[in-house]
């Protein structure tokens, strides 16, 4: 079986192709490195001729950082017609848990236009929703960082390894199309400020964590329990705890 991955050269692109090599697929590896360019659409219809299997993993910018809704609306736009006049018989795409309550959130708003496309297009789908991955984790906590201080909201999040996430995605690409999302997670939630602590423990940083008077999570304002996934579908195994530890020990 082949499959295309756009955004292959990303950090989860990349290891979604290698979870496709392990399993045995035919891996096309598309990225603008390779000349093949979401966007514009240069390069789509050749990275996807003779592919039964689209996986989606284009981003732009970093939550608000550059104009995301343009770039995914213009990309699905894209990959979608190419998927169409090659025959693509399963189009898959990353998104987030929580995306229809961050639409406040520039970058979350783009997603949930991805997401639509895709819904929209008459392809057999499956969008697979994951929750934050552990490997982010140190530049969101330190988006809160206010004096000195890491002022965090008061939310339950259930993180899950990028890696588990990846080997998810190969797995799901070996089944038939879900016509509808699947949500990914960790095994486990955790309070945002004692995934902090155990962070800032480890690599010896001493900055103190309070609790922010608003849950805000990347300006949007939620309910404790809003970055949850809702009816979680597939779940990594390793605990945030076990991942750090591992981590330490190979740094």
């Amino acid at each position: 079986m082949r499959a295309t991955v756009i955004g292959a050269s990303g950090a989860m692109g990349s290891k979604i192709v290698r979870g496709l090599e392990r399993d045995g697929f035919d891996v096309v590896a598309a990225s603008t490195k390779t000349g093949v360019n979401a966007y514009t659409g240069e390069g789509l219809a050749a990275a996807l001729a003779g592919a039964d299997i689209v996986i989606d993993v284009t981003n732009s910018g970093s939550f608000g950082e550059g104009n995301a809704l343009d770039f995914f609306r213009q990309a699905g736009r894209n990959i979608l017609a190419a998927a169409r006049s090659t025959g693509i018989r399963h189009y898959m795409a990353l998104s987030a848990v929580g995306t229809e309550r961050l639409v406040e959130n520039d970058y979350f708003r783009a997603k949930l236009v991805q997401e639509n496309l895709i819904r929209s297009s008459g392809l057999p789908y499956t969008i697979v929703r994951s929750t934050q991955f552990f490997e982010f984790f140190s530049g969101i906590v330190n988006d809160y960082a206010v004096d000195g201080i890491l002022a965090l909201p008061s939310l339950v999040v259930r993180p899950v390894s990028a890696d588990e996430a990846a080997s998810w995605i190969a797995k799901l690409a070996s089944g038939e199309p879900h016509n509808g999302i699947v949500e990914l997670g960790g095994p486990e939630a955790i309070d945002l400020a004692d995934l902090a602590r155990e962070l800032l423990t480890a690599t010896e940083d001493a900055r103190p964590v309070s609790l922010a008077p608003t849950p805000l999570y990347f300006g949007v304002e939620l309910s404790r329990d809003g970055m949850l996934p809702v009816n979680q579908m597939l779940s990594g195994k390793l605990s945030f705890h076990d991942w750090l530890s591992r981590s330490m020990a190979a740094a």
